[in-house]
């Protein structure tokens, strides 16, 4: 029986887009005892891998924590696999502000001793005794009043681009840092402040309050269904947003607008911006913060050193990276010497930019498309874009569409392209194309070639 994924993340982004199906991104966790976790993983795996849905998901003997991408089409029958399971039967589940078919390109369902590794020992405390739960309306009145203190128990990297007016932001890499900076810092308001807090998906507040209610606070509140479901009630119920800016998730999107304010900078530049890539060097991966100029000039480098380490040779670069870990098993979120714009802690409570509305992904009309490569480079001055075809030949007079999270779906017919630094009429499979664009392009966009 298949227990493991079989395709690549780049065979799986073109089978999704050859598809042409709509998903959904979604999240849930769920709070119980699991006696063989190993199993339950296994089963779900199963169960999961029959219906194309991707994601990455913790399991241990204390409960799920899932984020995952799912066919739209086969939400029911996913409804059904969670069913089975007792703990899990009406569940909630948070379904993204802006969903991207690219959300998730794998299943992973990996073992864990914690959902969500926050450091503590459960036996020491009663982890079912939780804060109050708070729908949006009665979060956005317990923020009004003046004897609340609002923690945001998210990482840096994450309260920099996007928090509710007037939190506490600590400054921390991990969920575990912050609960005895937090236990400290106010210790002397646990009775008589309203502690309430507030995390991306619930999952995190629901074991902090209920470590804070064992450390003697009185009043303990936590957001129910965190910012995604913050957000979804705000348009149901058309209430006032008191969060400001972007949601920062930990998907291929890495983040979701919840208002159109940017209160962060590019870390390299200054500009507002708050839109987070990871460096191009596989042997740094440094999670920051860059606006388009910048990448484009730094080609999705945090640094020159790490520029000049993509253009060596293959062989070159493993090299250096030898006895390393490299990709996303680097942790570094955002702080390096050579960013001279990062702030951590106290955070603007007021905008530095507007954001572009884009559009909604899941009323754009589908459009028969197969995928030919990724931007490399864009050369502003010339506004030319450079692509490398990995899929399908290209040719002088198609049609073809430009899509990413910022530049949205721009379309065009390709009148004429340069392959390999001469002018011709046709590009394959490994050749660099390069050719003039009437707006700008991000190094995360992918080139489609229109087909109906």
């Amino acid at each position: 029986m298949q227990l493991y994924n079989t395709l690549s993340a780049e065979e799986r982004a073109i089978m999704i887009d050859d598809a042409g199906k709509q998903r959904l991104t979604l999240s849930f966790y769920a709070y119980a005892k699991i006696q063989d976790p190993k199993k339950f993983r296994d089963d779900l795996f199963i169960a999961w891998n029959a219906l194309d849905a991707l994601g990455r998901i913790y399991v241990a003997t204390e409960g799920i924590n899932a984020q995952m991408s799912i066919p739209e089409e086969n939400l029911e029958a996913f409804r059904a696999t969670l069913e089975v399971y007792d703990f899990m039967k009406g569940i909630r589940l948070n379904e993204a502000v802006e969903h991207d078919d690219h959300s998730f390109l794998k299943l992973t369902i990996k073992v864990r001793d914690k959902i969500v590794a926050d450091g503590l020992n459960d036996e020491t405390f009663d982890v079912t005794n939780i804060g109050v739960h708070l729908k949006a309306k009665e979060f956005n009145d317990i923020l009004d009043d003046p004897n609340t203190i609002v923690v945001d128990f998210r990482n840096h990297y994450e309260s920099e681009v996007g928090h509710f007016k007037g939190a506490i932001t600590p400054d921390v890499e991990t969920f575990r840092e912050s609960l005895p900076i937090i236990n400290e810092q106010l210790k002397d308001h646990k009775d008589d402040k309203n502690l309430v807090m507030y995390c991306t998906g619930g999952i995190r507040c629901e074991k902090a309050s209920a470590y804070f209610k064992h450390q003697g606070f009185k009043n303990v509140y936590q957001l129910e269904g965190g910012i995604i479901n913050y957000k979804k009630q705000l348009e149901e119920e058309g209430l006032e947003s008191k969060f400001i800016g972007k949601n920062f998730v930990f998907d291929n999107r890495l983040g979701e607008r919840i208002t159109d304010d940017i209160i962060s900078q590019c870390h390299q530049c200054g500009k507002p911006c708050d839109n987070h890539t990871n460096c191009e060097n596989d042997g740094c991966h440094l999670l920051f913060i860059q606006c388009d100029e910048c990448k484009a000039a730094m080609e999705n480098c945090c640094s020159t050193e790490c520029l000049e380490i993509i253009h060596m040779p293959l062989v070159d670069q493993v090299r250096l990276r030898t006895g390393k870990q490299v990709g996303n098993k680097v942790f570094r979120k955002g702080k390096s010497e050579n960013l001279k714009f990062k702030h951590s802690g106290e955070l603007p409570e007021t905008a530095l930019a507007t954001a572009q509305k884009a559009a909604d992904i899941r009323q754009k009309i589908k459009i028969k498309k197969v995928l030919l490569g990724k931007a490399e480079h864009y050369y502003v001055k010339a506004q030319v874009a450079q692509f490398t075809i990995e899929n399908h030949e290209l040719n002088a007079g198609d049609k073809i569409l430009i899509s990413g999270p910022t530049t949205g779906d721009q379309e065009m017919v390709l009148e004429k392209l340069v392959v390999n630094g001469a002018e011709t009429q046709s590009a394959k499979i490994g050749d660099k194309v390069t050719f003039e664009v009437p707006f700008r392009i991000r190094l995360s966009d992918k080139l489609y070639k229109i087909v109906n």
